[in-house]
């Protein structure tokens, strides 16, 4: 029975040794070798200050600016901590309420009120943190930051044709175009 005793404790720390300290190690030593921007984050910086992930949505709300995709993560917006949706159906009264909500800010922000407003401006993604708008949804909003930022809408078009991105590997998924990186070159083009 001691003998039992023995080699559990023993199996117990070699493995404990094995997953808990070796295998993380390895794990990470490769991200860093391979991945390394991913793994720390995928972190736009400038001047030496952090100005969000090419990951993680942010919230804009200034009129010159694209807006993002609505989070749904808790107690705040695009809280990486608590990814998630909504969990609210087609037919939840809160939804409609949140959705017509969006519908009223962006129209209050100077959006055209005749042009229909796309899906992905009013709902949150299954993660709650999605980083990216469609095409469309950023060609909705042309006319606003135009007018907003005094500039013409064809260079602001212009910009959101440099900054939409491909179906990954030709073929996986829609095109997009992240709202970080296009808010960060509008600045810089104001410049």
């Amino acid at each position: 029975m001691l003998q039992t005793s023995i080699q559990s404790i023993r199996a117990l720390i070699v493995f404990s040794v094995i997953t808990g300290v070796a295998y993380p190690l390895v794990v990470t030593g490769i991200a860093q070798v391979a991945f390394k921007d991913e793994a720390n984050g995928s972190l736009i910086e400038k001047d030496g200050k952090v100005l969000g992930s090419r990951l993680i949505g942010q919230p804009f709300s200034d009129p010159k600016y694209f807006r993002s995709r609505p989070s749904a993560t808790s107690p705040q917006p695009y809280n990486g901590a608590s990814s998630s949706g909504s969990n609210q159906g087609p037919t939840n009264p809160a939804l409609k309420e949140a959705v017509e909500g969006r519908i009223k800010a962006l129209r209050e922000a100077g959006d055209d009120p005749q042009k229909p407003v796309p899906a992905d401006l009013v709902a949150a993604s299954g993660s709650g943190l999605d980083p990216h708008i469609s095409p469309a949804a950023a060609d909705y909003q042309v006319e606003r930051i135009a007018k907003a930022r005094r500039v013409g809408a064809a260079k602001i078009r212009q910009l959101v044709a440099e900054h939409t991105e491909g179906r990954q590997l030709g073929f996986l998924g829609e095109p997009r175009v992240n709202v970080l990186a296009l808010n960060l070159a509008l600045d810089a083009a104001s410049k």
